[in-house]
C-alpha cells in the first residue's frame, strides 16, 4: 500500500511550505505531480519555487510550459501526470484519487480553514479504511513539522 502523508499548515502559507516539501521529494530521486484547484493556482505555486531559496533551483513545469514528460515536478489543475511521478501532492482540497502505484501521496491542507480541516479528516478516514499507511504532520508556530500520528 502507498504511504499517505498529511501536512497540516498552521504557520506558513502553502507558497512558503510547499517548496521545502518538494525539495525533499527531489532529494529522494522521485518525480512529483502537484494537483491544484485551478490554472491560476498552478502558475502561482510553480512561480513560488523560483523564490524558494537563492542557492537552489527546483526544476518544474506546468501545462503552459510544456515538456511534461521531462519535468521532475509537474504542476497541474487537470490531474494529468505526464512525468510518471512517484509522488502525488494534492493541495487546495483536491482529492488524492487512487494512490496505487505511487511511492507516496502528500495531502497539504490549511488547518486555519475549518472547511479544509473537515475535508482532510474525511480523506484521512477514507484512505485509512482502504488500508493505506497514513502519517500526520503538524506545523508549529515556527513552521517546523512534527509527526503526530
Amino acid at each position: 500500500m502507498t504511504e499517505v502523508h498529511f501536512y497540516h499548515l498552521e504557520a506558513f502559507t502553502l507558497e512558503r511550505a510547499l517548496p521545502p516539501i518538494l525539495d525533499k521529494v527531489i532529494e529522494r530521486g522521485w518525480r512529483a505531480v502537484v494537483h491544484t484547484a485551478g490554472e491560476e493556482r498552478t502558475e502561482s505555486l510553480s512561480a513560488a519555487l523560483w523564490t524558494f531559496r537563492e542557492e537552489s533551483f527546483l526544476p518544474r513545469g506546468t501545462p503552459r510550459d510544456g515538456n511534461g514528460p521531462r519535468q521532475p515536478i509537474w504542476f497541474t489543475e487537470t490531474g494529468e501526470e505526464p512525468n510518471n511521478p512517484g509522488v502525488r501532492v494534492c493541495v487546495d482540497g483536491v482529492p488524492p484519487g487512487d494512490p496505487a502505484g505511487l511511492e507516496r501521496v502528500i495531502y497539504v491542507f490549511d488547518g486555519r480553514e475549518p472547511e479544509a480541516l473537515e475535508k482532510a479528516r474525511g480523506v484521512w478516514k477514507d484512505l485509512r479504511a482502504q488500508g493505506h499507511e497514513v502519517v500526520y504532520w503538524q506545523q508549529d508556530r515556527d513552521g517546523k513539522w512534527s509527526k503526530k500520528a
